[in-house]
């Protein structure tokens, strides 16, 4: 992986060979393409140059984007970044129409936002898949379409020049309005799609994943993979797909990110042109909060393996919590940090239970999920439960080590720049500002943001957020005692309390 100091350096020492126009849809394309990777004599003369890498001034890779909230006369929030390194454009369209809607269309329909992103660009009334596919070649643009939990983004990247642009826009315009979901189109994904299933049942991790999330989310939207179950997907039909778009894919369900070779005036434009070629509609409603067990859940799913896969975890929180900063610094102190972290201290750097053990959380519009997972031979599966659940108490109850924290933070600031060190990772970033109804200047804000956390901070959040006395356990393994199991859980809570903590165990 190329960070952005090696990207400066191959443009230095190819800059004397690169001057005729290549025009590349990322810098990682770029990199990739041997092509443009001919070192000549004459290349290799502007090595010299590299001797003003030791006079780069490394406070500047700290300096986010300026982001411009665009007056967008529809309504439709409208945030840009402009950037005028490469002559390329990249608009992305976020709509509140994730896997989490499915069901408000009719019940037993999971995988409908994502079977809808799948076909939309299958064709239209006026073209066929083959003559949509064409006009972007010809335009030498990119078009995705995706659906994921919380959004559905539509996302396209072209040349900024206006013969380019407008063709390309106006077909993903086309696509979004008019998409026909023909039969055969939905046939073929639905038996691609049982296939997959097939697969699924062969990955120990896959099916640990999708057990977590029912067991967690229970009747709740997050319950279901987003790409549906064999079931549920027999149940799409084209009017159900064009029941879903005509209710979500509308401007007022939408916000709009434009990065890339625009002034303001022109990306405003832009943004009012796209609003007013959408239908308006109306915007999705709240989703319903999770509801919250109090103990320990455990489930077991029998495997035939040489390994153990153990997740754990419970319901989190939500993306606008105002302790989702300190909640991130503590995940990466616990368990997202690497050979640094507290688990993969605990389980592989001491005892040597596994290869790799990771925290995250998920931050969503209803209350996401905190985990933590790896896997272990068998023979070590109780022992390693042990030893991951009790650092967890542990980790929750005694005091923050505040070398640890201001050590996570500076490593936390200095990769914090990746977040907007191409046009698509901007783009990226303001798809999710406007989609979750942050402010423009949080890319800025974020340094002063994570420095003035303190260890009281993240010790409150922490204790207001994660709970190791009503976990869920997922575990995939060719046998399982649940008692022993439950005794382990319960002993861990009883060794690691005190009389001022609500760390108790379960009766």
């Amino acid at each position: 992986m190329f960070n952005k100091t090696s990207c400066l350096l191959l443009a230095l020492v190819f800059s004397a060979g690169l001057n005729h126009a290549v025009y590349a849809s990322s810098e990682e394309d770029f990199l990739n393409n041997e092509e443009n990777l001919d070192l000549s004599p004459n290349q290799l003369q502007s090595i010299p140059l590299l001797q003003s890498l030791k006079n780069l001034n490394t406070a500047t890779e700290y300096q986010a984007p300026y982001v411009h909230e665009l007056k967008n006369r529809y309504g439709v929030r409208s945030l840009f970044v402009e950037s005028q390194d490469l002559p390329m454009v990249d608009i992305q369209l976020t709509f509140n129409a994730g896997a989490a809607r499915d069901t408000e269309i009719a019940n037993g329909l999971g995988g409908l936002a994502s079977m809808t992103a799948r076909l939309m660009s299958e064709g239209t009334e006026k073209y066929n898949a083959t003559q949509i596919a064409s006009v972007f070649e010809q335009t030498g643009a990119r078009f995705s379409i995706q659906a994921y939990r919380d959004m559905f983004v539509v996302h396209l990247r072209v040349l900024s020049d206006p013969k380019k642009r407008e063709p390309a826009l106006n077909m993903l315009l086309e696509i979004l309005n008019n998409a026909t979901f023909k039969n055969n189109s939905l046939s073929l994904a639905v038996s691609n799609n049982q296939a997959g299933q097939q697969q699924l049942k062969e990955n120990p991790s896959r099916l640990m994943g999708i057990q977590f999330y029912r067991s967690v989310y229970g009747t709740h939207p997050y319950a279901e993979p987003i790409t549906g179950t064999n079931g549920s997907i027999k149940r799409i039909n084209p009017e159900r797909l064009k029941q879903f778009r005509d209710k979500f894919l509308v401007a007022q369900n939408m916000n709009i990110a434009i990065t890339g070779k625009l002034d303001t005036k022109e990306a405003q434009k832009l943004a009012e042109y796209i609003s007013s070629h959408v239908p308006q509609g109306t915007k999705a409603g709240e989703l319903a909060q999770p509801l919250i067990t109090d103990k320990f859940v455990i489930k077991h799913i029998p495997f035939q393996s040489t390994q153990a896969h153990i997740t754990f975890g419970h319901i989190g929180t939500t993306r606008n919590d105002p302790d989702r900063l300190a909640l991130e610094v503590a995940n990466r102190m616990f368990g997202g940090g690497g050979f640094n972290s507290i688990l993969m201290q605990e389980l592989r750097v001491k005892r040597g239970y596994t290869y790799g053990a990771y925290s995250s959380f998920s931050f969503s519009q209803a209350p996401g999920v905190f985990s933590f997972s790896y896997s272990t031979r068998q023979d070590q599966l109780m022992d390693s439960i042990k030893v991951a659940h009790k650092a967890f108490a542990e980790f929750i109850r005694q005091p923050i080590d505040r070398k640890q924290l201001e050590d996570t933070k500076a490593g936390m600031l200095r990769a914090y720049p990746n977040n907007y060190s191409s046009n698509a990772s901007i783009n990226a970033q303001l798809g999710l500002l406007g989609f979750y109804g942050q402010p423009a200047d949080y890319l800025s804000q974020y340094p002063k943001l994570l420095a003035s956390l303190t260890v009281k901070d993240i010790e409150n959040a922490l204790r207001k957020h994660l709970h190791a006395d009503n976990m869920t356990i997922v575990i995939v393994s060719p046998a399982l005692d649940q008692d022993e199991l439950q005794g382990i859980l319960d002993e861990n809570l009883t060794s690691t309390a005190s009389d001022n903590t609500r760390i108790k165990p379960k009766s």
